[in-house]
């Protein structure tokens, strides 16, 4: 792998993976468990997500390989836990490149969803395949859009006559089971930052770039969403929030500037397009590492001369979501997707809890935090996805068991 990215070219990743389609879609949902405390859901994510960051950063600068917690976790725990985060991340974030691609083709030509989601698949594929500097460089212009309407819709409804400051304070509705359910569902959208740390081969001066990267990155998408979160509340309220399924659209009409519906509505089809293509570069990532220690076939470790990149896990990844987003419903895929991410960032910040003095380790009071938050926010999600995020950790811990067991009847 070569490395070819510099400090601006991670936070670009990383501003890519996390202002993303999350931001036009998952306040509905936060805004129905928590109401009036939406707010303080959005900095308790950002309390989470900044610990889990930390101790992301550090090991990331330690270990600047591709393959993000799976390759800290079997380094600092054990082969399982690597093996487990990998598993977790891999499978949780491969549905959510569906979930993804699908919220595209519903932007873009709703009832051809599915033929404009594989198309999406392919595209991206194909860019992420030419190499990492393209990927980039698409990412760059896609945030630059995204910005540039998340700005058109804060403008146009703080500046609405409907504004009211009520709306921002927290009232007797907000309880603390639901707002701790609206952090783990507002946390899917800050998760990006490990996009960053799984191209550990890919930037220059790792020790550097990613610890200055992934904070930066994170600073600015919290700012971002703090203000996108402000505006929404005031012109819609908790309960005109919770009511929608695409509250930022809802949010410009309730402010009478119904001429940026369209704006909104390409805003979240290239939001959900910027995703797509930094959820196909992690996971490939992570793939490649995996196969590198046989987790996953051999053969998806192959690294191409000329691009310098997974190609094969790419490929593989990349057929893998356009079958799923051509066959599958898996839109409601974010609490799912929440569980599992949360279970690998507990598996992070375990850890960075090994870290050394002389290794960078953080304050302890950042693991300890990080780890003790993805517990109670993957447990306060809705019951579905703890349910069905739990069966995924079951299964990938028992495919390690049985190459456990194939392995030692080998050896005989």
């Amino acid at each position: 792998m070569q490395r070819r990215l510099g400090v601006s070219d991670a936070v670009v990743i990383g501003l890519g993976s996390m202002i993303g389609a999350g931001i036009f879609a998952a306040l509905g949902p936060a805004a129905g468990a928590a109401g009036s405390g939406l707010l303080l859901a959005l900095a308790l994510a950002a309390v989470v997500a900044y610990c889990n960051a930390t101790s992301s950063a550090r090991l990331a600068a330690l270990h600047p390989e591709s393959g993000g917690t799976y390759v800290y976790g079997r380094e600092r725990l054990g082969d399982f836990w690597g093996h487990l985060a990998g598993w977790a991340f891999v499978v949780g974030k491969t549905a959510s490149c569906a979930a993804m691609a699908l919220t595209v083709g519903a932007y873009l030509w709703p009832g051809q969803e599915r033929a404009v989601a594989v198309a999406a698949v392919v595209v991206l594929t194909a860019v992420n395949y030419a190499g990492v500097q393209k990927s980039v460089l698409l990412t760059r212009v896609i945030v630059s859009v995204v910005l540039a309407v998340l700005a058109a819709v804060t403008v146009a409804a703080l500046t609405s006559s409907g504004t009211d400051t009520a709306p921002l304070h927290v009232g007797p509705d907000a309880d603390v089971g639901g707002v701790l359910q609206a952090a783990g569902l507002l946390f899917f959208a800050f998760a990006g930052y490990a996009r960053i740390a799984t191209l550990g081969e890919e930037v220059r001066d790792p020790a550097r770039t990613i610890p200055r990267a992934v904070p930066i990155a994170l600073g600015l998408t919290l700012a971002v969403y703090a203000l996108v979160a402000v505006a929404a509340l005031k012109v819609l309220g908790p309960a005109g929030l919770a009511d929608t399924a695409a509250p930022l659209s809802d949010a410009v009409r309730a402010a009478g500037a119904d001429r940026l519906v369209p704006v909104v509505r390409v805003g979240a089809a290239v939001a959900a397009l910027g995703s797509l293509l930094a959820l196909i570069l992690g996971v490939s990532r992570t793939t490649l590492a995996m196969a590198r220690d046989r987790h996953l076939p051999h053969a998806l470790a192959a690294v191409h001369p000329r691009f310098g990149v997974p190609h094969r896990a790419e490929v593989t990844v990349g057929v893998v979501v356009a079958l799923l987003a051509a066959t599958a419903d898996v839109r409601g895929a974010i609490g799912f997707s929440s569980f599992g991410v949360l279970a690998y960032y507990a598996i992070a910040n375990a850890s960075a809890w090994t870290l050394a003095p002389d290794e960078g380790r953080p304050n302890r009071l950042v693991p300890i935090g990080g780890l003790a938050g993805c517990a109670v926010l993957a447990f306060a999600l809705p019951l579905g996805s703890v349910v069905s995020g739990t069966a995924v950790l079951l299964l990938g811990a028992g495919v390690y068991a049985l190459r456990k067991v194939r392995a030692g009847i080998s050896r005989r």
